[in-house]
């Protein structure tokens, strides 16, 4: 295994530039999910890694060599595609044997790897079928296990769950995470659900029109966005944001909101009396007190067993709160919220940037 690198990475297509400087450092062993919104870069950049488009400017190190210039059989990858591509006159062992017979390499060899891998990922009852014997899952498998048997000092996966159902995406989300677990191989993961990122990854790249927007732990990124974007993206479901401005006094910083509601939310902040901000608070981070300072309207009631989701509204700002308990409402009922004020964020109107 080896760690990956991305110094001032840009790819233009014709006179558009789809990438503006992507700096990354993915250490070694880790699982890096790159993960945004459709069109943001994330597939690009991963076929950046793999060889499969040029860089136009910048450099991609794998360990310590710089593969800018080198074909995708050099670079020693292996990379798992959304679509399987898997052959469909191959049965799974021929399949998963594919790229060792390219390679040449030892007969014996080629069996034990196959075999192994069968192992790792349960398909050894399966290796006599073909493509279109299996379930999607199984396919799935299948491609992944292409991948082990190479033993490549990356792991690249292009969004691999998009096809699969939502019980079957969970499942293999966990299989995915274990089985990096116990290869210990440097992945790189590209998803635009949150969710995975979130579940998946050690770190976490998110990724807005071609730029890196902040780089961390799945819980930093949660409790620490820099951003209203990344607020916004993490999290499920996403933060709340009320308009407001700032106000100093009494030593400490208030927030009031456009309907009048005053409250403390810090003993101090960066930030001028008066500034236009916006106020961040996660759905689960709100409590029903009838003196709370924030007054909505429950339009939608979702219980879900565990938990209890209301969509509510705020003036004309859209809202949900996340309940741990159930809760006994009905829709147009007003409520009263108190945020924990200890979980609360605040970001400056116009730029979007957290406000410390």
């Amino acid at each position: 295994m080896a760690s990956v690198t991305l110094r001032g990475v840009k790819k233009s297509f014709q006179d558009t530039e789809i990438l503006h400087g992507v700096d990354i450092t993915i250490p070694e062993g880790s699982f890096t999910v790159l993960v945004g919104p459709s069109g943001c870069g994330k597939s690009t950049l991963l076929r950046m890694l793999a060889g499969l488009e040029e860089v136009t400017a910048g450099e991609i190190f794998i360990g310590d060599r710089c593969v800018n210039n080198m074909q995708p059989k050099e670079r020693d990858i292996a990379m798992v595609f959304q679509n399987y591509a898997l052959y469909p006159h191959m049965t799974v062992r021929e399949n998963m044997a594919f790229s060792l017979k390219l390679a040449k390499a030892d007969k014996e060899d080629s069996l034990r790897r196959v075999q192994r891998a069968s192992e790792i990922l349960g398909l050894t009852e399966l290796l006599e079928r073909y493509p279109r014997q299996l379930s999607g899952g199984q396919r799935q498998r299948v491609a992944m296990g292409r991948a082990i048997v190479r033993d490549p000092q990356v792991f690249l996966f292009d969004e691999p769950l998009s096809n699969l159902d939502a019980k079957l995406r969970v499942q293999m989300r966990t299989e995915i995470k274990s089985l990096h677990q116990r290869l210990k191989t440097t992945s790189v993961y590209v998803t635009h659900d949150q969710i995975e990122a979130m579940t998946m990854g050690d770190q976490i790249v998110v990724m807005r029109d071609g730029i890196v927007e902040q780089v961390g732990g799945p819980l930093d990124l949660y409790e620490n966005p820099v951003n209203t974007f990344v607020a916004g993206f993490i999290g499920s479901p996403a933060m709340n944001m009320l308009p407001g401005k700032l106000s100093h006094g009494n030593g400490g910083t208030d927030i009031e909101l456009n309907d009048g509601a005053r409250f403390r939310v810090r003993e101090s902040v960066v930030g001028q009396d008066g500034q236009a901000v916006l106020f961040g608070t996660r759905p689960e981070h709100l409590s029903i007190d009838d003196a709370g300072p924030l007054k909505v309207v429950a339009n939608v009631i979702e219980p879900t067993g565990a938990d209890t989701f209301v969509a509510c509204k705020h003036l004309d700002t859209e809202m949900t709160i996340v309940f741990r308990h159930r809760v006994d409402l009905v829709p147009e009922q007003t409520l009263g919220l108190r945020p924990d004020v200890a979980h609360t964020h605040l970001f400056d109107a116009r730029s979007g940037l957290v406000i410390k």
